[in-house]
């Protein structure tokens, strides 16, 4: 039986009941980044913390990814099994924008300014075969009103 395991690590908190992505803040100026890094891209600090950015924000701007990505991108799908898919930028509470697949594939599904909650989903599967480890992503989805 294969494992899942995230696609990088540091990018979110996972396995966990409510995952958040992972970030990094400034201890000097408090410029926040995402992903992490370990150098401050604002004032040039080395003094950064990981914090957690949360797991709701709001649709920055979108697009709709038609054709399938190009080497080294790695998926399950083939050119005869792709499907297109929404990509965007969702601003988390405090500023930072996350570029992030979305569930939405169609324009008419998407808004700029919509909520957005953050998904883990299976993205490949390691092995050539198939039998490897399942390799978990991130991806954004609007919010459900209650």
């Amino acid at each position: 039986m294969s494992n899942q395991v995230p696609i990088h690590e540091g990018l979110f908190t996972w396995p966990s009941a409510k995952p958040q992505l992972l970030g990094s803040r400034c201890v000097n100026c408090a410029e926040t980044a995402f992903p992490a890094q370990p150098d401050c891209r604002n004032c040039g600090s080395r003094e950064t913390t990981i914090v957690e950015l949360g797991d709701q924000g709001i649709l920055w701007s979108w697009t709709i990814q038609t054709f399938m990505p190009k080497a080294p991108y790695k998926s399950d799908e083939t050119a005869e099994t792709f499907q297109p898919y929404g990509v965007g930028y969702v601003e988390m509470p405090g500023g930072v924008r996350v570029e992030s697949r979305l569930l939405p594939n169609k324009p008419e599904d998407l808004q700029i300014g919509m909520p957005m909650k953050l998904d883990i989903i299976p993205f490949r599967t390691d092995g050539t075969d198939g039998s490897g480890d399942q390799i978990m992503t991130f991806r954004f989805s609007p919010v459900k009103e209650a």
